[in-house]
């Protein structure tokens, strides 16, 4: 396990960027009901229990997706120390990254139902509280596709595209009582908020939040900015706003 250590140039500093606030971190491996070992990382709030759990679900692994992708990185650097959220993000099968390669080759997303499944059973194992799926782009496909198969206590999608979830997946969610939430960006390559209301039509009880001036990769700091709110906003709202600023203590 590390803690990470703070900016040493001044004991007031501004969270952006590729700044990593306190907390426990540690390498973790998940293994697949198919025999696979998963490489990931749990970050934990550094002083006290989590109230929330997020399990993070990158984006499609042939176009560059990994567990770095900065939104699910700045959500494990930021939130457990502002947000006093449990961070779990992870390679799914086939992808490589600084941490290491998970096991397996691309499943076009049929497969990564098996990751999904094993990294439900850490957060169990670990009896980590309120966990909430929060995908992106590819990820969001996972959880729509293979979320309502779990024990869970919400969902959040980012930049959701609904090239691979089918009408009869995601009206699965109606009547579920599990909420979800779709943060759409204005500008959005895949699905923009209008069209976004048009599909998820079929569940009413979604939530779709449209972003104004944001794109589906939530480049610059604003706009990963607003995604990690928005997460916030639905897994622990009394964190909010997020600060800006961070003093170590002395």
């Amino acid at each position: 396990m590390t803690i990470d250590p703070l900016p040493s140039a001044s004991e007031t500093f501004e969270i952006r960027g590729g700044v990593e606030l306190p907390a426990r971190r540690r390498d973790i491996e998940l293994t697949t009901e198919d025999g696979l070992t998963l490489v990931g990382e749990l970050a934990l709030p550094l002083d006290r229990e989590p109230v929330g759990t997020l399990l993070t679900l990158h984006p499609l692994p042939t176009a560059g997706g990994f567990m770095d992708s900065h939104v699910i990185r700045k959500a494990a650097a930021r939130l457990p120390a502002l947000a006093d959220l449990a961070v779990l993000r992870f390679n799914f099968r086939g992808v490589s990254s600084p941490r290491g390669t998970s096991q397996g080759e691309f499943g076009d997303g049929v497969a990564e139902a098996l990751d999904l499944a094993a990294a439900v059973r850490f957060i169990e194992a670990e009896g980590l509280p309120t966990p909430w799926l929060v995908g992106w782009s590819f990820g969001t496909e996972i959880a729509l596709k293979y979320g309502r198969q779990h024990d869970i206590d919400g969902v959040v999608l980012l930049s959701p595209p609904l090239h691979r979830t089918t009408d009869a997946e995601l009206g699965a969610w109606a009547g579920s009582g599990t909420p979800v939430v779709a943060v759409v960006p204005e500008f959005d390559d895949y699905l923009t908020p209008t069209q976004a209301v048009e599909r998820f039509a079929l569940v009413p009880a979604i939530q779709v939040i449209g972003v104004d001036d944001a794109k589906h990769l939530w480049v610059g700091e604003k706009q990963a900015a607003r995604a990690l709110t928005e997460i916030v906003r639905a897994v622990n709202p009394d964190a909010l706003p997020l600060p800006t600023e961070w003093t170590r203590a002395s």
